[in-house]
């Protein structure tokens, strides 16, 4: 079961390795500027409000949550396709939308498949979910020097090698199908009246939304200062190898600190990333240190936000629960992240985007503070 878990999560953020660092240079190859660029980032981040709720409800009310996910899986492959064929805004665009829509369901509901599978184990979780940081780490490790020696359009063609990946490791995919439920909208609407998850939502939003200058721009930003692609492809790949190593001791962790103080801090050292990575992208050093914090502002909040969710949505409301998560996070908070991102890029510097990063960032610890309970 645990490598039939691992591989899917294996190839699933080895395309995210390739989409979130390269796609906005594809973007840039095709001609695109840097306000165009954080309109269509957004929309990849904007699919993922409607989608995973939409793919979530139908996972809730069939049962069929793994065939869900081999249907995104598919689906997202077959709409891929197109991004070979088109050229132009308004056709970039639709592909993009189509494609996101499709690739943001498989996620939510696969990670509740694998939470469903752990059952009590659920400390096991990060042992699984860590093969995601390293297929991330393999890919964006790797195009570097293949972007070094090719331009930027080779990176659709990788993409869709990946997609082929995620379909036949979802195909492996151990099933845990159960009964279809109904009638469970009063408890859903009972779990967001809580101030605690109304709470969990804000932060989850904030975080997420000011990730946007970073995984939106950072590859142009570290370009526009001098680094080589290959070296700027390490500098991703060592966020996310920090980020491996957070995972392994999250166990630990999670036992000695508990979720809420964990997760303060992760909000607390990513307010601190963006204010470093703003200010000081000239200084290896400050570069190199602000790039381990992404075991902070992904690897902690990740795993401390899932089991939150995991805990808040109990039993037939983890498919929506997780579907929430992605989709006001990654979704809505993304989306906002990239569209303003792109804006202020263009009018007021890269600077400017990264203290309102940080300010976002700020707003979530001090809410999390007030109104997250353990």
């Amino acid at each position: 079961m645990y490598w039939r878990l691992s591989t899917f999560y294996l190839f699933h953020f080895a395309s995210l390795g390739v989409l979130v660092p390269y796609w906005s240079l594809y973007l840039k190859h095709q001609g695109f500027g840097a306000g165009e660029i954080g309109e269509l980032m957004a929309l990849l981040m904007a699919t993922k409000i409607v989608s995973p709720n939409i793919w979530g409800w139908i996972a809730d009310h069939t049962g069929l949550r793994l065939g869900v996910v081999r249907a995104g899986a598919l689906l997202a492959l077959v709409t891929f396709t197109a991004i070979f064929f088109v050229d132009g805004y308004w056709a970039t665009a639709l592909v993009m939308v189509a494609f996101s829509f499709f690739w943001n369901a498989v996620l939510p509901q696969f990670e509740a498949n694998t939470l469903s599978h752990l059952g009590e184990q659920q400390h096991r979780y990060s042992s699984i979910r860590l093969w995601g940081s390293i297929g991330f780490i393999a890919t964006v490790a790797g195009m570097g020097p293949l972007l070094d020696a090719f331009d930027a359009g080779i990176v659709p063609g990788v993409m869709l090698a990946l997609f082929v990946g995620i379909l036949l490791a979802s195909l492996l995919a151990p099933t845990l199908d159960g009964a279809p439920h109904a009638g469970n909208s009063e408890s859903l609407r009972r779990v967001l009246r809580k101030p605690e998850v109304l709470a969990l939502l804000a932060v989850c939003f904030l975080i997420q939304a000011s990730h946007g200058p970073y995984y939106t721009f950072y590859t142009l930003y570290m370009e526009g200062h001098g680094y080589t692609r290959s070296a700027i492809g390490q500098l991703w790949a060592l966020g996310v190898v920090a980020e491996v190593g957070i995972f392994l001791l999250m166990p630990r962790l999670v036992a000695h600190y508990g979720l809420r103080s964990l997760l303060l801090a992760s909000l607390a050292l990513t307010t601190l990333r963006w204010l470093l990575i703003g200010h000081y992208p000239q200084s290896l050093p400050v570069v190199l240190g602000a790039q381990t914090l992404h075991a902070a502002s992904f690897g902690i909040y990740h795993a401390t936000a899932i089991a939150l969710f995991h805990r808040y949505f109990p039993g037939r409301l983890q498919g929506r629960g997780q579907a929430l998560y992605a989709s006001l996070s990654f979704g809505a908070g993304g989306a906002l992240g990239s569209y303003y991102s792109g804006a202020v890029w263009e009018l007021l510097g890269a600077e400017a985007a990264f203290i309102i990063a940080a300010g976002l960032s700020a707003a979530g610890l001090v809410i999390g503070w007030r109104w997250l309970k353990e």
